[in-house]
Formats: C-alpha cells, structure tokens, sequence
C-alpha cells in the first residue's frame, strides 16, 4: 500500500525577505519546507522566528553553503526535495561594487553549484532561480519583458545574468524543470534596511517619534517598479506549477521615483518629506540605472497571477510597522 508523502520544498536565502515569505505560503498550503543558511548567518533570524516554534507545520533549517557542491549535494540525497527554491545572492547592489569577487561566488557560480547539485541527486526536482531587474540595467526599452535584452550595470546584474542563462542551459541540456522569475523591485516590513525603501520608512518612524533629524538619499529622480514582496513570492510557486517550464517577469507594470516613495512615505505621519530630506552627493552609484518598469503580461495570462498591494499599501505597510517595531510613542 502506497504511502502518502508530504512534499518537500528546499529554500535557499531562507532567513530573507523573500525567504520567510514563501515559506509561510507553502506551510499554510500543507509542504514540508526545509531551509538552507549558512552557519555564519544572522543568529536572530528574526523574519522566520514566528516558523521556527509554535503549533503546528514548522520550518526546518539546516546549515548549507552554496559554495560548497559536496554540501549540497548530500542535502537533496537526504531530503529528496520536489521543489527547489535558489533565493540565495549577495544581493545587496552597492555591496557587488566593493565585493565583485565574492558577489560572483555566491549569486552566480552559486546558482550554478545550485543546479549541478539539482542534477546529480535530485534531477526530478522542479527548480526555481531567482533572477533580477537588474539584468536589464542600460535598457533601451521603456518597458522590459521577457525579449529584452540585459545590459547589466553592475557586478551583481552581472552575476545574476549568469545565472539566469545557465539555469536555461540546465533546462535546455539536462533536462530539468528549470524555471527563472525575473522580479523586479519587491519590498515589504522585511526588507533589510540598507534598501533605500526601507531606508526611508524606518527614518519615517524614527524622525516622527523625535529619534532622528534628517534622511540622507542618494538621486530621487530614479524610478522603479516595486511591488510587495509577498505577491512576488506568490509568483514563484506559480512558476513552478506550470505544465512546462517558461521564465517570466513578475512586476507591477507601474514606474515610480524614489521622491515619489519618499513623499507617500512622510505623508503616513502627515509631515512634508522636504522638511526632512537631504541628497548625498557621496551615496550615488557608480553606473546608475535610471528607470525600470516590467511587463508582467506573460505571468498575467499564463499564471493567472497580478499583485494585490499597490504602492500606497505597502508605503504605509512599511511605514506602520516601523512605528509598530518603535515601540508606543
């Protein structure tokens, strides 16, 4: 008599944003979910703490590194996952300026590690790989969807090009279910605080509770589509739903700038964010990307898939609980 197995989802990146977000959602949906960090990661994993004990299903985490093949290959001979998750990067673009070397271990060669892991112990494994808006960098293009061409500024957009076209070899070549989501800008009360959106929603917080002075920004005129990381990560789980594997983008379709999230985000404690704003010559890029905006139409009409949070709802999402962490007032 056949025994009923849970299905198993693996996730690396599983202590960030879009990590304990997408672990929520297949815990609810009744998966086991096992993530992967490396022993040296943050020891307050505060985004997935509330996973991590309580009633009911409950994430696992193992330690893991995607600079180590051996590692993680012996991970999928022992979980024998039916999803695979590879949200792990260095993900922080400023950061791939300083480290070039490193950002290219872990978000490409990671991911390459990743699928040959996928390949060698758990080929049956459908497999999603996380890549960026950032590819596209330079775009000639007001508008960027699956045809367009990348033209990455960065050593990160570099990195995760890589990735993104060796994941297609792996489909192409092994024959895996090898799928990218090409995410632009996602944001949420989990977002790390050296992003600028959530940059601007905790100093929000702190300057209307008389804790800081001034917000120091880099451009204001730079303009991206952001959505809520918990649509995103939605996306995912219906990419890998498909009856064959095909790379979407999964964005918004609307362009913002970053004055504009700045001016939404003052206006929640009803304060003029001039008051408040100075611009830093010093925290500019150094090859900024100016405008993206993404055309989700594949994801909407083969995915049935559209965001649920506009940009007002998660300013003020934001903005909320960063008050909410501040304590009473």
């Amino acid at each position: 008599m056949a025994v009923n197995r849970t299905p198993t989802a693996l996730i690396t990146g599983i202590t960030g944003q879009d990590g304990s977000f997408l672990a929520e959602q297949l815990l609810e949906r009744g998966w086991r979910v096992v993530g992967v960090a490396r022993r040296s990661a943050s020891p307050h994993p505060w985004r997935i703490a509330h996973l991590l004990e309580g009633p009911g299903p409950r994430l696992e985490v193992v330690e893991g590194d995607l600079l180590d093949l051996g590692c993680l290959v012996d991970l999928m001979r022992a979980l024998r996952p039916d999803q695979v998750y590879n949200l792990a990067a260095q993900s922080f673009v400023p950061t791939s300026w300083r480290q070039p070397l490193l950002t290219g271990e872990v978000t490409a060669l990671g991911a390459g590690r990743m699928l040959e892991a996928v390949r060698l112990a758990a080929p049956e494994a459908r497999f999603y790989q996380a890549s960026s808006s950032e590819m596209f960098g330079l775009s000639d293009r007001e508008v960027q969807d699956e045809d367009t061409p990348f033209h990455p500024r960065s050593p990160y957009g570099v990195a995760k090009v890589y990735a993104h076209h060796l994941t297609v070899n792996y489909r192409e070549s092994h024959g895996l279910f090898a799928v990218s989501g090409i995410l632009f800008n996602h944001e949420s009360e989990r977002r790390g605080e050296e992003f600028v959106t959530r940059k601007i929603s905790r100093a929000v917080a702190r300057i209307h509770r008389g804790q800081q002075q001034r917000l120091a920004l880099g451009r204001l005129d730079v303009r991206r589509d952001w959505g809520f990381a918990g649509d995103y990560t939605a996306a995912m789980r219906l990419l890998l739903a498909q009856d064959q594997p095909r790379d979407m983008v999964i964005a918004t379709g609307h362009s913002w700038s970053v004055e504009d999230f700045v001016r939404r985000a003052f206006a929640v404690v009803g304060r003029d964010w001039c008051a408040h704003v100075d611009q830093d010559p010093a925290m500019l890029r150094p090859a900024e990307i100016l405008a993206l905006r993404g055309d989700a139409r594949r994801a909407r009409e083969l995915l049935g898939w559209a965001p649920t949070v506009d940009l007002d709802g998660l300013v003020q999402r934001m903005v909320e609980a960063d008050l909410d962490r501040l304590g009473p007032s």
